[in-house]
């Protein structure tokens, strides 16, 4: 598939999701280019986070539009993302593969878990005091990690905290998530750019096709009924998890076997 082509379907796909649920894309955008761009996650989860600044951007103006953004929450949970994005940088240069690639299968299955089991309510606020302003900092710190760190925006995170411990509607929890990890994902590919793990062209390419389609995306999410779009994305991570941990693993197989040819070859020549 040729490159160009191969960022356009990730950035599509990701793009679309994150209208409708919320999230940043890169939890779909990762996993695609891996697999259309042949890129390791590494590069992938940079990639994205590229990508997920203009996304977010455009989607959280399609849920404010709607009334569906609570700014000062977002405001906060962004404080704590700004913090906590180059930290995940640092740990993504740090970390093997193999152990990304689980840890990012566990994050994508405890999102899943939340989303199928958890029943939205619509139509209900966040009254911000003390106590709950600093949890929403503490909520934007741990995603700014896993938004420099996977790639990701931090939305799986945000949105299902936002609902199951703050009590937020759904599509609010949506909105605000959004516009928190925009401030977020650019401070998290700052260091990438500079540690060269990205080609801004690239995350510039599929940031495009995702801004286009987050549209529809928006759109579709004040449409469905939530606990149908929770239900479908829940099994859709699921999937997506099943499969990028299954053939991390046949790879990892691969190149094992091909280091033992090549050792095999050098005791050989020798």
């Amino acid at each position: 598939m040729p490159a160009v082509f191969a960022l356009i379907i990730a950035g599509a796909v990701g793009g679309f999701l994150s209208g409708m649920f919320g999230v940043g894309g890169g939890i779909v955008m990762v996993p695609l280019l891996m697999a259309l761009a042949g890129m390791d996650q590494r590069r992938a989860s940079a990639t994205s986070l590229v990508a997920i600044v203009p996304t977010a951007l455009i989607g959280a103006i399609g849920y404010a539009a709607g009334g569906q953004i609570n700014f000062a929450a977002a405001g906060l949970i962004a404080i704590g993302g700004i913090a906590g994005a180059p930290a995940g940088a640092i740990l993504l240069r740090k970390l093997p593969l193999t152990l990304l690639r689980w840890m990012f299968f566990v994050v994508m299955l405890l999102a899943a878990a939340r989303l199928i089991l958890v029943v939205p309510v619509r139509g209900t606020s966040l009254t911000l005091d003390i106590g709950t302003s600093l949890a929403l900092v503490a909520l934007g710190l741990v995603m700014g990690v896993s938004s420099g760190l996977f790639g990701i925006g931090g939305g799986i995170i945000v949105v299902p905290a936002l609902m199951g411990l703050f009590g937020v509607s759904d599509l609010i929890a949506k909105g605000t998530s959004l516009l928190a990890m925009v401030p977020a994902a650019l401070s998290g590919s700052i260091p990438n750019l500079r540690a060269g793990l990205v080609r801004l062209s690239d995350g510039l390419i599929v940031g495009v096709a995702a801004v286009l389609a987050s549209l529809g995306g928006v759109s579709l999410a004040f449409l469905v009924p939530p606990v149908l779009s929770g239900i479908l994305f829940g099994i859709f991570l699921l999937a997506v998890g099943l499969r990028m941990v299954i053939l991390g693993h046949i790879k990892d197989r691969k190149d094992r076997k091909d280091r033992k040819d090549r050792k095999d070859l050098g005791k050989e020549a020798q």
